[in-house]
């Protein structure tokens, strides 16, 4: 379980952070919650840590980790995730990676231009992360951090991804509205960025696949939708603009729809890619 890239050694960082309860940050815990400071909200937000058993092994207290960030979609919450997905903690045990669940409420992850309590892209860019590797083990590079989400946290993943990729270097998505525009009425969208009608250029600029053209990545990018799902429309459409301008991506459609029997199916094969493209950063 322990891989090549996680010899690395750094000391301890100690940092001063807002905690839920003391056992539910106890180094032997498995499954931890911590509240997080968000620079530009005055709330912090609840994120919930997924940590591998060896963790806490007094002869790996000086390995390092990877981090992947896992985005629940509208209507959920940090801890959609650990609820759904019963071998969660397993997984980041068997692949050596620590995992991190934010409550991003129905934020679609944007900094929203209309409210200013909803600055979800900077808390995740700047905050979290941060947070993330001052308080573990990590590998604070890059390469070795992922993101990826369902639903809405699909988009907000490849979203914050594409943009920031000195932060992400690998992102996908499972079942994202990775084009927001056809779906304006539906799920709080208009509270992030306002009626879309009079509003036409800032949805244009906080959608997905208006970010493909154009845009030059080494990124590691898989994404995947069910057949009945919804949203398989504009996934195709994602697919064929990532072909169209030559970006290198792993697409994948399957028979499903938008629910979590896909969307835990869907996460056991990004962990592998996820899992493959930090060894390769780490080589």
């Amino acid at each position: 379980m322990t891989t090549k890239f996680r010899i690395r050694l750094k000391p301890l960082a100690l940092m001063l952070v807002l905690i839920i309860s003391l056992p539910a940050f106890a180094q032997k815990s498995q499954i931890q919650e911590a509240k997080v400071k968000a620079s530009k909200m005055s709330e912090p937000v609840l994120c919930t840590i997924i940590l591998p058993e060896e963790y806490s092994d007094p002869e790996c207290q000086e390995a390092q980790y990877p981090v992947l960030y896992l985005l629940h979609g509208y209507g959920g919450n940090n801890t959609n995730w650990v609820s759904k997905k019963e071998d969660l903690p397993d997984m980041a045990s068997q692949y050596g990676v620590i995992i991190v669940c934010p409550d991003g409420k129905n934020s679609w992850y944007w900094d929203s231009p209309v409210n200013k309590e909803s600055q979800y892209e900077t808390f995740i860019t700047h905050d979290l992360v941060n947070f993330i590797d001052n308080s573990y083990r990590t590998i604070p590079e890059a390469g070795m951090r992922a993101i990826t989400g369902l639903s809405m946290g699909g988009h907000g993943a490849l979203f914050i991804a594409l943009r920031h990729p000195d932060v992400f270097a690998s992102c996908g998505s499972m079942s994202g509205g990775v084009d927001i525009r056809p779906f304006a009425e539906k799920w709080e969208m208009k509270a992030a960025l306002g009626e879309y009608a009079q509003n036409k250029a800032v949805w244009d600029k906080h959608t997905v696949i208006n970010l493909i053209p154009g845009l030059k990545t080494n990124q590691r990018i898989v994404f995947e939708c069910g057949v009945d799902d919804f949203f398989i429309g504009v996934n195709r459409a994602l697919h064929q603009a990532m072909l169209d301008a030559k970006i290198a991506h792993d697409y994948a459609e399957r028979p499903g729809a938008h629910t979590w029997q896909f969307w835990c199916n869907a996460l056991d094969y990004q962990m592998v890619f996820f899992s493959k493209a930090f060894d390769a950063f780490g080589q």
